[in-house]
């Protein structure tokens, strides 16, 4: 899935112009009267929650009613473990347990555990929470960086394909332009009983050589990622975190471009996600799908890695991000990366954003390539 670098600027208007990112972009809630003139049922919605103040504690009490229906439950379920019937009886009543109680009181407030928090916010999980189908929503952050510095530009990106490996040096800048676009849409809800959801999300990021006059200002690297996830809701708690989602999906990221400068891969990636108050603490393991011999970037894996953890913290519309990835090997397979992303707001509708990172695999064409990375620009939209 490619698209041409002459329709970024279309693709950011129309990005930009959708009212639920234009809400979700400000960290201060709106007036109820000002969420009137958004038409977008979900946006709308995520003004008034906003702007009505749902709070921590409206999450604290949806925990503990979880907590007890949870034991309403099991005392329900230790009754029928005493009951008598058939045998078929008996197992359709413990199939039916797995997703739903027969009291619908419990049942709401089992569906609704975790209501407001911060993964709650960005994935609709808890029933009260939903917005429907085919709304836009954000998924990872949107930023513009106009300042870009890199302290070693990839002159020639290389791979242990042969064809996938350049030359004759680049003619780089070490400072360029990089922003990031990224939405995503339910596609079906509550597949299972009044849990799983279906999403689809896209997400393009851009590094473009705008300060490279002599090469007329080329895009160097455009990465391209969809993907599909089932995202179930989780009720359970570790050490004061509360395991709130759990997702497995299926991922495709590529530059769209040809030998020697193409690079792909497709991952199977499971999701999990914690938080706590102002915290959110995400897991994500992977697997890739094997590409046969016909490879970009046989070894990949061993320098982008075989999984990250993010761990963010957000309030007062400051949010900082700390990710890291490792291949999860060793000796000279052992690699990895670190990003640390600071969102912050300057005005009422104006945020800023730096981004800081080191290792490898900033892009994909720099997927076996060592730097360290500096940018500064302005923030569009947040992960939370």
């Amino acid at each position: 899935m490619t698209l041409h670098p002459r329709t970024l600027p279309l693709v950011i208007s129309i990005t930009l112009a959708t009212p639920a990112f234009a809400q979700e972009s400000s960290p201060y809630p709106s007036t109820p009267e000002a969420c009137l003139s958004i038409e977008t049922d979900a946006a709308r919605l995520a003004c008034y929650d906003a702007a009505l103040g749902r709070t921590r504690l409206d999450t604290l009490k949806a925990d503990a009613e979880a907590v007890a229906a949870q034991a309403d439950q099991q005392t329900g379920k230790d009754a029928e473990e005493t009951a008598g019937g058939t045998l078929r009886e008996r197992a359709h009543r413990k199939f039916g347990a797995l997703f739903r109680s027969d009291d619908p009181t419990i049942e709401s407030a089992l569906a609704n555990a975790g209501r407001g928090s911060l993964l709650d916010s960005r994935w609709e999980l808890a029933k009260d929470s939903k917005l429907g189908l085919f709304q836009m929503r954000g998924y990872k952050p949107v930023y513009l960086l106009p300042v870009f510095w890199t302290s070693e530009a990839n002159e020639l990106p290389h791979s242990p394909n042969p064809r996938n490996t350049v030359t004759e040096p680049l003619p780089l800048q070490p400072t360029e332009t990089k922003f990031q676009l990224s939405f995503k849409t339910k596609f079906a809800e509550n597949l299972f009983g009044d849990n799983g959801d279906l999403w689809g999300a896209y997400t393009q990021s851009s590094r473009w050589q705008v300060f490279n006059s002599e090469q007329s200002r080329p895009f160097r690297e455009t990465n391209y990622e969809p993907e599909v996830m089932l995202v179930f809701r989780n009720n359970y708690s570790i050490g004061g975190w509360k395991g709130r989602m759990t997702s497995i999906g299926l991922n495709h990221q590529s530059n769209g471009r040809n030998d020697p400068l193409s690079r792909s891969w497709n991952r199977v990636i499971v999701n999990i996600g914690l938080d706590r108050e102002n915290w959110a603490f995400i897991l994500r393991p992977w697997w890739r799908v094997p590409d046969g011999n016909d490879d970009d970037n046989p070894d990949i894996q061993n320098y982008i890695g075989r999984g990250d953890a993010m761990l963010v913290y957000s309030k007062n519309g400051h949010e900082f991000t700390v990710l890291g990835r490792h291949s999860l090997r060793g000796g000279d397979k052992s690699h990895g990366a670190l990003q640390v992303d600071w969102g912050f707001p300057i005005t009422r509708s104006f945020r800023g954003h730096l981004q800081a990172f080191h290792g490898y695999g900033e892009s994909m064409i720099d997927y076996n390539h060592k730097a360290t990375y500096l940018g500064v620009g302005i923030s569009l939209l947040e992960w939370f």
